[in-house]
């Protein structure tokens, strides 16, 4: 597969300030609203944190690569042949309307495990946007990213 096509991309506009948009992802009591159950720290520029998903029993190995306030975010997660690299940008349109591309690439796989691979996470990303958008606009916890799972997988003991 061609290099240019290993990149998975969600993006949305969210009607808030860039810095509330931005601060919903460093600072881990916001993010627990919309995406991961626990974080070990704040994202910050050169730490190593874990992410934790408590429903789903998976900690993910986070190392904060960049940071550069209102503007963009960038990872390194996972581990292995599971480990890729996200991006974060913010773009403020107004006072009040912030769009948000998140872009994850550095996939590894034959074609089949990284179109798997891309299609997951172009959706995994979908749902964190949409549960950050319910979130900061409404206050809602749609927890999208609990039940994004098929049925089968969260009544398995």
């Amino acid at each position: 597969m061609e290099e240019t096509l290993k990149l998975a991309k969600s993006e949305l506009g969210i009607r808030k300030p860039v810095k509330e948009v931005f601060n919903a992802f460093i600072e881990p009591d916001i993010t627990t609203k919309f995406w991961f159950t626990h974080s070990s720290g704040k994202v910050k520029e050169g730490a190593t944190i874990e992410w934790r998903w408590e429903m789903y029993n998976l900690i993910i190995p986070v190392t904060v690569l960049e940071v550069v306030d209102n503007k963009k975010i960038l990872i390194e997660w996972g581990e292995g042949m599971y480990q890729s690299t996200v991006l974060w940008e913010f773009n403020s349109v107004n006072d009040n309307l912030t769009f948000l591309t998140i872009k994850n690439y550095g996939f590894k796989g034959n074609d089949d495990e990284l179109l798997a691979q891309i299609k997951d996470s172009t959706k995994g990303f979908r749902f964190v946007l949409s549960g950050l958008k319910s979130w900061l606009e409404y206050k809602i916890q749609l927890r999208l990213v609990e039940d994004a799972f098929p049925i089968e997988l969260m009544t398995k003991k």
